[in-house]
């Protein structure tokens, strides 16, 4: 039981992990690809701003962003991963 368990989660784990995006490190087309409502353009517009300003320190700057608002944020915040690009 506990190997099926396991099994379970380790298949589940990569699919899981395809559906988040690292704000700070992935490209525009990584973005695009995972976030909801942020076509070509908006994620390219993530990746200036955050060329621009430095890595994001909270989902909710995303909001700073032209063309990103709150409505975006909350549909994507189980998306949004922060990691890379910070400094320490």
């Amino acid at each position: 039981m506990l190997a099926a368990l396991a099994l379970s989660l380790a298949l589940i784990g990569p699919a899981f992990a395809a559906d988040t995006v690292d704000i700070n490190s992935a490209d525009a087309a990584t973005i695009n690809e995972v976030l909801v409502n942020v076509g070509p353009s908006k994620a390219q517009a993530i990746v200036d701003y955050r060329d621009e300003h430095g890595p994001f320190k909270s989902a909710d700057q995303l909001a700073q962003v032209k063309g990103i608002g709150l409505k975006t944020v909350e549909k994507n915040r189980d998306r949004i991963v922060l990691k890379g690009g910070k400094g320490g």
